[in-house]
């Protein structure tokens, strides 16, 4: 009896040829900006998903992650551009509706980030202010996959006009 996963729209023809709950996953220890270390493709075997997001166990080791080793439990999503699914973290899916991409990596054509908005910016531009954010914000970075550029926007949270403080 086939998985429930298996007919999902953004796992068709995804999966393994003998090993149906199978597929290749983008694992990172976030961006190489950051962690200093490169993402990599691992097999991943899904053990549930919940609308989008996908769960699942790592059935490979990784060869210079930290974060990531065999047997390790992964939740990942598939973008709407780029080759492979990618592994998310809880703190990313949490900022995930407070930015938008403006432009896909311009090598690899990635369509999500592999670390947190508030993570990226705080390592790229550390003196930047909490308030400066809120307005709104664009900057560009560095795909985690390729290396190619991607343009991000955070949206504003507070209007200058609005009664909250800042």
């Amino acid at each position: 009896m086939p998985s429930p996963w298996t007919d999902h729209p953004k796992l068709r023809g995804r999966f393994h040829a003998e090993f149906p709950d199978d597929l290749q996953v983008i694992v990172h220890d976030g961006s190489p900006q950051i962690s200093h270390r490169h993402a990599e493709l691992v097999w991943v075997r899904i053990t549930g998903f919940e609308n989008d997001r996908f769960s699942g166990v790592v059935l490979n080791q990784p060869d210079q992650l930290r974060s990531v080793a065999e047997g390790s439990q992964i939740v990942f999503i598939v973008p709407e551009g780029g080759e492979h699914p990618l592994q998310v973290s809880s703190k990313y899916l949490d900022e995930r509706s407070n930015w938008r991409l403006l432009a896909p990596c311009n090598k690899c054509g990635l369509t999500e980030l592999f670390d947190s908005p508030s993570e990226l910016v705080a390592s790229t531009f550390p003196s930047v202010a909490a308030e400066q954010l809120s307005l709104g914000f664009t900057f560009t970075t560095r795909c985690g996959w390729c290396g190619g550029g991607q343009v991000v926007r955070l949206k504003r949270t507070r209007w200058p006009w609005s009664e909250e403080k800042l």
